[in-house]
């Protein structure tokens, strides 16, 4: 008689499908990644994605959904702080959290953003806008904080923009051993290198004297 899979079972069976496909989208993206090679990948049958997951689409936003959950658990935003904590303190942990997502070689969600980007499917906005929102939502409240009760919706976006710049910029360096030779921009090995915390400390201070002087200008009824 056939043994039927156990609850337990059929968990580490989601879980390794899971783990092969956000790799395989990480490198080929959704297009070009079979559900052949993700059951490959997983030692599941054919049959194990539309059990578990229904269809291929269902299976790639639950792919990125546990990336981002994953690297986010990692590299916490609080950064072991209070919720009380000054909002220098967590800026920094905010900034701690995306550099340190961004130069963890484990982390996919990434790698399966650009090719998204490079070949949209649209199936990502969704699981993207609901998970990235409350990221937002804690830098929007900390420079807001820190900008004083002045400050208008916009002066705090702009703010929020240059420091979420800054983040981005190390992404092509810091990721660069994972691209193709002749893709992305220059790659400086100095950057590419550099120590996360170095990294933060930088676009942090950097930040905080843009947003002391934007305060300043505030205040003194300088900006409109």
């Amino acid at each position: 008689m056939t043994m039927k899979p156990t609850g337990r079972q059929r968990g580490r069976t989601r879980q390794r499908l899971l783990s092969s496909a956000r790799i395989l989208f990480a490198q080929k993206g959704y297009r070009d990644a079979t559900i052949a090679e993700i059951c490959e990948g997983a030692g599941a049958n054919i049959a194990a994605v539309n059990y578990h997951f229904g269809d291929k689409e269902t299976l790639y936003v639950e792919a990125w959904r546990t990336a981002f959950h994953r690297s986010l658990e990692k590299h916490p935003l609080d950064d072991g702080m209070s919720d009380d904590a000054p909002p220098e303190r967590r800026l920094r942990g905010w900034v701690r959290s995306f550099l340190g997502r961004v130069r963890d070689p484990e982390n996919d969600e990434f790698e399966i953003i650009h090719k998204e980007m490079a070949n949209p499917t649209g199936l990502l906005a969704e699981v993207m806008r609901e998970s990235i929102q409350p990221l937002r939502h804690t830098l929007m409240a900390v420079v807001r904080e820190l900008l004083g009760p002045e400050a208008s919706r916009s002066q705090v976006l702009l703010c929020m923009m240059s420091i979420r710049a800054q983040c981005f910029d190390h992404i092509a360096h810091a990721r660069s051993h994972k691209m193709p030779a002749g893709v992305g921009p220059p790659r400086d090995p100095v950057l590419a290198e550099m120590d996360v915390e170095v990294m933060a400390d930088h676009v942090v201070c950097f930040s905080l004297a843009g947003i002391r002087e934007v305060r300043r200008r505030i205040e003194r009824g300088e900006m409109d």
